[in-house]
């Protein structure tokens, strides 16, 4: 797996297409409901998916964990938001915490794990 990084309309998913070669129907974006295609080459906005987790009370890293045959071989995308002033909403904190969470365990498991500033990409690991 392969995890991408960076912060809003930094150029992921097009850093992503150029890589590995995606086309548009290979990335599964990610909503604030509706099933998830695990099996995607590429999952974009994973950042939709936590807030989703931290809205139902449902563990992010545990849901990857229990899907982890299906997306080993993908590109996973997630936005960082984590940087700024920490929201006084208490579901807003609990949000930036469940992604930097699974974040943090994503890069773990990846072969991989770029950040995407200004259009360009740095390699973490």
């Amino acid at each position: 797996m392969n995890l991408i990084i960076g912060g809003a309309y930094q150029g992921k998913s097009g850093y992503a297409r150029a890589h590995w070669g995606l086309a548009d129907g290979d990335i599964f974006t990610c909503a604030d409901s509706g099933e998830i295609d695990w099996s995607a080459p590429c999952i974009d906005a994973i950042e939709n998916l936590t807030l989703r987790c931290v809205r139902e009370k449902v563990d992010s890293v545990e849901l990857f964990r229990e899907h982890r045959d299906s997306w080993r071989g993908s590109v996973l995308i997630c936005a960082d938001i984590s940087g700024g002033v920490v929201p006084i909403d208490a579901q807003e904190r609990a949000w930036r915490e469940e992604t930097g969470r699974l974040c943090a365990w994503l890069a773990g498991e990846a072969e991989t794990v770029t950040r995407l500033f200004c259009g360009i990409a740095g390699r973490l690991k």
